[in-house]
């Protein structure tokens, strides 16, 4: 271990005591179960405590990444060469104005909500992941997601602990300030939501149903990290694709497993890693993937795409830890 290292595991050391682990698999932490060892890996319960630990990465230059329940990202094989923080802080107020660190699954939040009378996130049950995760992709379904519901951040950002507008975050399609940077130094803590629908919890709890049943019938068991790629937006090509439904040829909307599918890659297969058989946008860990196998079918799946339509896919799940040398 070279000096630097030796400095960063001594300050860690003091600071976390019998909590930090050291070269943790991240496999255990990834719902594709996959992903190599982190060199530090801590557990975060208490948002004071992921506050201060932040600002004593941010002073001694420590590399970290953060992260929720893994369910939108691939660690590559060679893992990470730093600090992981998994994101455990849970407290929830609801209200019309709920307040919920971001560690909070994005399932217990609509409960909580639903139960007290509040609509809104009937969307989010069966999503997996944090609200921290859910804030970063702008997560949403069926016509609905998080961001307008946003009415204020806290942030680790810039070295310090501090509270945002919502237009901080700068929302879009699957999208946020936050996951453009990826794995920068900016880390949600908590947030709270506007939720004005109010309504009975059994029939808000019966819509959500629905939603689930209709996830569940359409998604595969495999180990997964939800949908791989963003949906396309493109009118022109939208119009031209007969067997598109007529509300989506109107939006422009085309959902990326649509373009998937048509060009016969389902089933199409690297190493253990499969685009499922159930749903095309779902790249799934059939048994005995690797982080590399699932990267090099998410490259054929954009190649066999771009060939047949002229568009690009993009990823909805992040690229994590070290890549080098990956091809």
């Amino acid at each position: 271990m070279d000096m630097e290292s030796q400095n960063t595991e001594r300050t860690l050391s003091e600071a976390l005591g019998d909590s930090l682990r050291h070269w943790e698999p991240m496999a255990r932490h990834t719902t594709l179960k996959v992903g190599g060892p982190a060199r530090w890996f801590w557990a975060a319960s208490n948002v004071e405590t992921l506050a201060q630990v932040l600002g004593l990465c941010t002073k001694h230059e420590i590399p970290y990444l953060f992260i929720g329940h893994g369910s939108n990202l691939l660690m590559s094989d060679a893992g990470y060469d730093g600090l992981v923080i998994q994101n455990r802080c849970k407290g929830c107020i609801v209200g019309e104005e709920t307040q919920a660190e971001s560690g909070v699954s994005f399932g217990s939040l609509f409960l909580q909500t639903a139960r007290a009378g509040f609509g809104g996130l009937e969307w989010a049950i069966g999503i997996p992941g944090t609200v921290g995760g859910a804030l970063v992709s702008n997560a949403g379904a069926y016509r609905g997601n998080i961001g307008p519901l946003v009415k204020s951040v806290r942030v680790f950002a810039d070295g310090r602990d501090q509270t945002v507008e919502p237009e901080w975050m700068e929302f879009s399609y699957r999208d946020s300030r936050l996951r453009r940077s990826a794995t920068g130094n900016t880390v949600l803590l908590s947030c709270v939501l506007q939720l004005t629908e109010r309504g009975d919890p059994e029939e808000i709890v019966a819509r959500a149903k629905l939603y689930q049943a209709q996830r569940r019938a359409k998604q595969p068991l495999a180990p997964s990290a939800g949908s791989f790629f963003k949906n396309v937006i493109n009118k022109p090509l939208a119009e031209s694709l007969p067997n598109l439904t007529p509300g989506m040829k109107a939006s422009g909307v085309i959902p990326a497993g649509f373009l998937s599918e048509a060009c016969g890659l389902k089933s199409l297969r690297v190493g253990g890693a499969e685009v499922s058989e159930k749903h095309a946008n779902f790249l799934v860990n059939a048994g005995g993937a690797t982080a590399s196998d699932l990267r090099t079918l998410a490259c054929r799946v954009r190649e066999g795409v771009q060939e047949r339509f002229g568009v690009t896919l993009e990823e909805e799940v992040l690229y994590v830890g070290d890549w080098t040398g990956w091809s």
